[in-house]
């Protein structure tokens, strides 16, 4: 099939290279002129694994093209899929003015039928305000039907989740165009789940709502587990042997961040509240998931008798390893909250320093985490990056001026760390306070 996708981010650049692995032919379309120009000589715009050997294969075999320019990308589209940011408005909804750019960028240039496929974040409802865009820009002079196909990717192995998808979501008002799109993905065995519009938009949402609301509980129980001298990660073992409950997103450290979680949990409360619901768990599930890097702030004070010229260390930035994106990185916002409280912060990520540079002007950037640990009254662990995983800890104590260390992720074993000379706080391990 002939594809066009609009957006050449995290999701539509995986959209469409998976899709021309499949063997369709795809044009991946961004207005982002430079970005464009990077694809087609090779350069990579993000870090996802595995992601830069499909792209350079299927470009190579002539399945996948890159484009700036709306009338080169629909010219022979069957299917186009809308595949553009959704950040989040002053009030905690979804800004569309992405998606209207592209339904009204459609609308001026389509002059064959074609299936629009929302494959962005997006409210509820959605699906049919674009079709009124395009309806109202091009009247009944070319048939078309709009279709959603919400993306389940996780960042980190975006690819392998396309390739192996535990489910394919498709809602249409039109059956037949549903049907039409799950031909695509036919190839990938998976189950395919046909609904309505509003349907397939609202399950987006309340899948990573749930997922936000397991990781703050856990959260919340670590919380009194450090209280009562408990070990959470025990504790969240026994409850995952429980099949109704199950093992994943059970981990405690410092909450969820990214592109995805908070600001669809944030979405989805806010149109609770605009519909005359009342969103308390959502607004609670919110409210954890920021007092956890508060906890951790609060901790370093404590430990350090206050934050006003300490050192402190960074050991990753990315909100998850294996992706170099900082949006709502726990790290980030715990960055801030330090450099309030006047403290020096020396970071290290194996991905993401380049984006970190563009949103932090007062951190020191080191090569590794040895160069990290130089003079640093703390070390936080922010990241669970594999590089992190068997360092030389006495190199480390001897390069550091304090001993504490925060593991944020509980990535390491307590009596190693002990033995290492730290003063070592996990998450929820019911360890004495420091």
């Amino acid at each position: 099939m002939n594809i066009c996708v609009i957006g050449a981010g995290y999701v539509g650049l995986v959209t469409g290279a998976c899709f021309a692995d499949l063997g369709n032919r795809v044009v991946c379309l961004d207005t982002n002129v430079s970005k464009i120009e990077k694809l087609k000589n090779g350069i990579m715009p993000l870090y996802e694994p595995g992601l830069e050997e499909v792209v350079a294969r299927n470009a190579k075999a002539g399945r996948l093209t890159f484009t700036s320019s709306y009338e080169e990308g629909i010219r022979d589209a069957e299917v186009v899929f809308i595949a553009v940011g959704t950040p989040q408005g002053v009030d905690g909804e979804a800004d569309l003015r992405y998606v209207r750019s592209a339904a009204e960028s459609i609308a001026d240039v389509m002059d064959h039928p074609l299936i629009i496929i929302n494959k962005s974040t997006v409210p509820v409802g959605t699906g049919d305000w674009v079709a009124n865009i395009i309806r109202k820009r091009r009247g009944n002079e070319v048939e078309f039907s709009v279709v959603s196909n919400p993306e389940f990717l996780r960042e980190g192995s975006a690819v392998s989740d396309f390739m192996h998808p535990d489910r394919v979501v498709l809602g249409s008002e039109d059956r037949a165009a549903a049907e039409r799109v799950s031909s695509l993905y036919l190839p990938l065995r998976c189950t395919i789940m046909v609904t309505d519009l509003r349907t397939a938009e609202m399950i987006k949402y309340a899948s990573n709502a749930f997922l936000a609301t397991r990781v703050s509980f856990i959260n919340e129980i670590a919380a009194i587990c450090d209280e009562l001298g408990v070990d959470v990660t025990e504790v969240a073992f026994g409850m995952g042997c429980d099949e109704r409950i199950g093992h994943h997103f059970l981990r405690a450290g410092l909450g969820w961040g990214g592109s995805c979680f908070p600001k669809d949990v944030m979405a989805l409360a806010h149109m609770a509240d605009l519909h005359g619901t009342h969103p308390q768990l959502l607004r609670a599930v919110m409210d954890i998931n920021r007092a956890q890097r508060r906890r951790v702030v609060r901790w370093l004070r404590s430990a350090l008798g206050g934050l006003d010229e300490k050192v402190i260390g960074m050991m990753g930035l990315a909100f998850k390893p294996n992706t170099d994106d900082i949006r709502e990185s726990p790290a980030i916002d715990i960055i801030r909250m330090l450099e309030n409280e006047e403290a020096e912060v020396r970071a290290y990520d194996p991905q993401a320093m380049d984006r970190a540079r563009e949103e932090l002007n007062h951190v020191t950037f080191c090569r590794d985490i040895y160069e990290l640990a130089e003079g640093c009254d703390a070390l936080i662990l922010a990241t669970e990056w594999d590089e992190f995983r068997y360092p030389d800890w006495s190199r480390i104590r001897r390069l550091m001026r304090g001993d504490v260390f925060i593991d944020g992720r509980n990535f390491y074993d307590p009596e190693t760390m002990k033995q290492a000379g730290f003063r070592y706080r996990p998450i929820g391990r019911g360890i004495v306070p420091l």
